[in-house]
């Protein structure tokens, strides 16, 4: 493996979109009951269910991804599906912090920047 600090990070968005796709998958409901709250006021109050969706197969795809970058990098050295991986958290994340922006959460988006750097820094890295 050339670059540890490649498969660390992708262990860290692993392990972020993992749970953060649990909870909404499991807890289909509260997110639902939250978010419609927490956009009510936008003009996506009436998407939120399908924005809600829409993230999770998202962060599925990016888990997906990821955990399939890190078995190639630890196979083979290759870092295709990492990049990939990398990618999609950068997007993910992008759409978030656009809801965020919306919804006026500026606490909420400046904790999606900070997931957000290390994204960048493993596209950079695994590119």
């Amino acid at each position: 493996m050339n670059n540890p600090a490649s498969f660390l990070i992708l262990l860290l968005l692993t392990v972020t979109f993992l749970q953060s796709g649990y909870d909404k998958l499991f807890y289909w409901k509260d997110n639902l009951a939250w978010l419609k709250e927490h956009f009510s006021k936008t003009v996506v109050k009436n998407m939120v269910p399908q924005a809600l969706a829409f993230v999770l197969l998202l962060e599925l795809v990016t888990v997906i991804l990821a955990i399939a970058g890190m078995v190639q990098m630890l196979y083979n050295g290759n870092r295709e599906y990492g990049f990939y991986a990398a990618v999609m958290s950068c997007v993910t994340l992008l759409f978030l912090l656009f809801g965020q922006r919306l919804a006026k959460d500026y606490d909420g988006a400046r904790t999606i920047v900070i997931y957000y750097i290390p994204a960048v820094l493993a596209v950079y890295w695994l590119n």
